[in-house]
């Protein structure tokens, strides 16, 4: 079978649904890490939080509250990156028996497409699987450096390369957060990928509604309101 009569095998619907699926993947990653300027977005607020955080590293003694943090992170990286492994093994035990997926596929009425079919639509969700795997393997060690960084920041605040060193912890902490953030989109991508399995139509509303939730979660959601909220002066 050519690579033509492969490409047949699909409807013009479908191949305007993975577009979608991978054009609303890119928008909302990029649109969440460069947002208006008068319309941050949560993980653009999380990244000044980030900055404030090192900042009162400095003069905070002991600094065991910090190492425990940057380790539960640590932890959290670990968890999804096995997890994600987990998907991805199980994506390749059903990507070799897709004749039986096409026969239960069949039973359900879903549709009688041949192996081919669901070997590609199985592949496209391994794929945003191991992009997920990657990204959370970066983080992890990131947020590792972080670790190292935040321990080379000397004790006396007066110390000239105090500030910088904990500046630096700070943009090495972000990039790690960013990574992981990617990750987590990544995963939500891929659940949406898998309505492709009822058919184009379904892909497109998973796409949309993963597009919504994303959206609100960084531009809409209570937590948002909450992080733009300056805290009450107490002073008296």
């Amino acid at each position: 079978m050519t690579w033509i009569d492969r490409a047949l095998l699909f409807s013009p619907l479908d191949y305007v649904a993975v577009t979608c699926l991978i054009a609303g993947w890119l928008w909302i990653g990029w649109r969440i890490e460069n947002p208006a300027p008068n319309k941050p977005s949560v993980s653009a607020l999380m990244d000044e939080f980030r900055h404030d955080w090192m900042t009162q590293m400095i003069t905070r003694q002991p600094r065991v509250f910090d190492a425990q943090l940057v380790g539960n992170m640590r932890q959290s990286t670990t968890f999804f990156a096995s997890t994600s492994m987990i998907a991805i093994g199980g994506g390749l035990a059903l990507f070799g028996n897709t004749e039986r997926l096409a026969g239960v596929a069949e039973d359900l009425a879903i549709g009688s497409a041949p192996a081919m079919v669901w070997e590609i639509k199985i592949l496209i969700v391994i794929l945003l699987l191991s992009n997920a795997f990657l990204k959370f393997v970066w983080s992890h060690r990131l947020f590792g450096y972080c670790a190292v960084l935040m321990a080379a920041v000397p004790n006396d605040p007066e110390d000239p390369h105090c500030a910088p060193r904990a500046s630096q912890s700070a943009e090495i902490s972000i990039t790690a957060a960013r990574s992981f953030n990617k990750a987590l989109r990544t995963i939500y991508f891929a659940l949406a990928s898998t309505a492709w399995m009822l058919g184009p139509v379904p892909l497109l509303l998973a796409t949309a509604v993963t597009l919504a939730i994303l959206y609100r979660r960084e531009f809409a959601s209570h937590s948002r309101r909450v992080l733009l909220k300056l805290p009450p002066n107490t002073e008296s």
